[in-house]
C-alpha cells in the first residue's frame, strides 16, 4: 500500500528513528482504561519540561478524534492538526481481543499498535522510520546484550564500569556462572568491535591475554 514515504527504503544515512518521534500506543491507552466510547482525555509527553507536548483524544464507538499542534523547526507558527483514526481489533490466541489503530494517512490504513506524532500523524512505514536497533553496529548490539545481563545481576549499567562480583540474593551459583560466561562473551566481542572501529588492532591475540 502507498502513503507518505511509500516506496522509499531505510538506509544508513537516514535521519529519523522511532525514538525521534513521540508515540501514541493503543495498547497503553487500553491498559489505562481509556479506550471506551465517550471518553475524552489529554495525553501528555515530557510533562513539566520545555519539551512538553500534548494531544487531545476523544473516543468514539469505532474511532478516535485526535487534535494537537505542531511547530516546524524552521518556523515560529503553530499548526493545528485534527485526525480521525479508525479502531480495529483481532482475537488473541488465549482469548480476549487486541486493539489496533488504522493508520490515518491516505492510501495506507495499516493495522498498527503505534502511531507517531509530529508534522503528520502516521505509522512507522509511512514516515519511513527505522527502529533504533537497526542503527546499531554489531559491537553496540553486543554491548546492549551484555547490559541486559548486568541488569539481571544488579550491576551498575555500562560495560565500561567494570564487574561487581557479589551474587544476587536467591540466585543459584549455577545460574550465576552461566550468566557470567555469557556476559564475558558479549563483553569481549563488544570490546573487540569497539577497538576495530577506533583503528588498526592486532586481533590475533585475545584481549584478556594482552599485556
Amino acid at each position: 500500500m502507498g502513503g507518505y514515504g511509500s516506496g522509499r527504503r531505510w538506509h544508513l544515512s537516514a535521519k529519523d528513528t522511532t525514538s525521534d518521534h513521540r508515540q501514541l500506543d493503543v495498547r497503553r491507552i487500553k491498559r489505562e482504561g481509556l479506550l471506551a466510547a465517550g471518553k475524552g482525555f489529554g495525553w501528555v509527553w515530557d510533562r513539566n519540561t520545555s519539551n512538553e507536548a500534548r494531544i487531545w483524544i476523544s473516543v468514539q464507538n469505532d474511532h478516535l478524534m485526535l487534535s494537537y499542534k505542531s511547530k516546524n523547526s524552521s518556523a515560529d507558527e503553530w499548526r493545528d492538526h485534527n485526525y480521525s483514526v479508525l479502531l480495529d481489533s483481532t482475537k488473541c490466541h488465549l482469548g480476549g481481543m487486541r486493539s489496533w489503530f488504522r493508520c490515518p494517512q491516505p492510501r495506507c490504513g495499516r493495522r498498527v499498535a503505534i502511531l507517531y506524532v509530529g508534522s503528520i500523524l502516521a505509522c512507522r512505514n509511512c514516515l519511513n522510520l527505522a527502529y533504533e536497533s537497526q542503527r546499531e553496529q554489531e559491537c553496540d548490539r553486543l554491548a546492549r546484550r551484555a547490559g541486559k545481563i548486568r541488569a539481571k545481576l544488579g550491576w551498575t549499567p555500562g560495560i565500561l564500569n567494570g564487574r561487581e562480583w557479589s551474587k544476587p540474593p536467591r540466585m543459584h551459583w549455577k545460574t550465576l556462572d552461566a550468566l557470567l560466561a555469557e556476559y564475558n562473551r558479549f563483553e569481549q566481542a563488544s570490546f573487540r568491535g569497539m577497538l576495530k572501529r577506533m583503528g588498526d588492532v592486532d586481533f590475533s591475540v585475545p584481549i584478556a591475554d594482552r599485556r
